[in-house]
């Protein structure tokens, strides 16, 4: 008892010297909008790895199946092992991000995602897609936790939601290009889905070298023992990441996975009207995040995440009214991704900030890898039980996706009282930090 008393008092510690020199850091970090240059060359980085990503992310199982002539169900296990070889590896990048820093550990990730996606252009069997894929996914899950650790490092504390907002934007602009792109490659058939695969590749090339050549991601902080088991005991931070697992799983996970497939099947909407739901959600993102972060300053950070809950509420109550009134289906649906759109800026600017706030920075690698794992399970979760729910009743898996977004929020809530009290509240940045200062 004793001994974990002792080691609670080290964490508190750390915690409380860590803020100290950030806060110390800010003061004098030379900014563009209060960010620093090497942060916007990170967000720059994100914004080419999206263009690529979103370029290919529509075509993989068409090219897998057209292009590489494999069946549809070995497609589909080629593209679901990235995802799953990241399930695994998000948590083992954790302890390498404290030890050799996010900087290394996110150029490693650039390099394996590089390699993974320059293999599966020339995956001419099965065996090669499947190594391919596992080195992709490997990759995927080192970058992202470390590519999140990275920027609530270059921002002070008081500007993380508005860094990860940029970033955000960074990424959903990215994508949207990507994918516009995209489809007019792909139009060139195996040429064309070859080349959208290296030009995937080449950007994460592209990021690595601006990593490893312009950014420098500070001084190593003290390492703390105890690794996971104090992340584990962190009580705060494991009712965050529960919470966050249930707003993946309805936030991104349903309105990804199971409303295109409702909306064609049981409701006949054509695949290019879905296709500008889709897009209309990537825009209210890319148009809200930044105003939203604005919104948050100085409000209480459950209450945001509570709100972003019940947006889902709605939505998912919006689609389940669409199958009641077929006349009216698009237009509810239409606003359902805009209201998923909105509740998803609601929720990333809390989300990262408040898990770079309850880290010590000698756990912190750790901390944004077991919150990132979350986010996997929450992707994870919502095609393998949604789709069952589905099948049977489409009313019955969104009614279902409603109380699930309901009780999240009513767990956002509860929160507050495990939080620090310097945590409660979105930070509202001094004005030295907005003005740009000459380098």
């Amino acid at each position: 008892m004793l001994a974990r008393e002792r080691q609670a008092d080290i964490v508190r510690e750390a915690k409380r010297s860590q803020q100290t020199r950030e806060s110390q850091a800010a003061r004098h970090a030379p900014a563009r909008f209060g960010l620093s240059r090497e942060l916007w060359l990170v967000v720059l980085g994100i914004f080419l790895n999206y263009v690529g990503y979103g370029a290919v992310l529509p075509f993989e199982v068409i090219y897998l199946h057209d292009g590489r002539g494999f069946s549809l169900g070995v497609a589909g296990v080629v593209v679901g092992l990235i995802t799953g070889v990241a399930v695994v590896t998000a948590p083992l990048a954790g302890p390498l991000i404290d030890r050799f820093g996010a900087r290394a550990v996110a150029t490693g990730g650039g390099v394996a995602l590089a390699a993974g996606y320059a293999g599966l252009a020339f995956a001419h069997s099965p065996a090669r897609a499947f190594v391919a894929a596992a080195i992709a996914g490997a990759g995927n899950g080192a970058l992202n936790p470390s590519q999140s650790t990275l920027v609530a490092t270059l921002a002070p504390p008081q500007l993380r939601h508005r860094a990860t907002a940029v970033s955000r934007v960074a990424a959903n602009v990215g994508a949207g290009i990507g994918g516009g792109v995209g489809g007019l490659v792909a139009a060139y058939g195996l040429t064309g889905f070859v080349v959208l695969f290296l030009a995937n590749g080449s950007t994460y090339l592209v990021y690595v070298c601006v990593l490893v050549a312009l950014v420098r991601d500070g001084a190593r902080p003290e390492p703390i023992t105890g690794g996971y088991r104090l992340v584990v005991r962190d009580r705060a931070f494991v009712h965050l990441a529960l919470t966050n697992v249930a707003m993946i799983a309805v936030g991104w996970g349903v309105f990804t996975w199971l409303l295109p497939p409702y909306a064609e099947n049981d409701l006949g909407i054509s695949v290019q009207l879905i296709g500008l739901l889709l897009l209309a959600n990537a825009t209210t993102v890319a148009v809200a995040q930044l105003p939203i972060a604005k919104l948050a300053e100085d409000r209480r950070r459950v209450v945001m995440m509570a709100l972003a809950a019940w947006m889902f509420v709605s939505a998912c109550l919006l689609v389940v009214a669409a199958g009641a009134r077929t006349d009216m289906a698009y237009t509810a649906l239409f606003a359902a991704t805009i209201l998923v759109g909105v509740g998803e800026c609601f929720h990333t600017t809390v989300l990262m900030p408040l898990v770079a706030d309850l880290a010590p920075a000698g756990l912190r690698g750790r901390y944004m890898a077991s919150m990132g794992l979350s986010w996997w399970i929450g992707l994870a979760i919502a095609p393998a039980v949604g789709a069952q729910l589905l099948s049977v009743s489409p009313t019955a898996a969104f009614l279902t996706a409603a109380v699930v977004a309901l009780a999240a929020g009513v767990s956002a809530l509860t929160l507050e009282r495990g939080l620090p009290d310097a945590s409660r509240l979105t930070p509202r940045p001094h004005v030295a930090h907005l003005s740009p200062v000459a380098e």
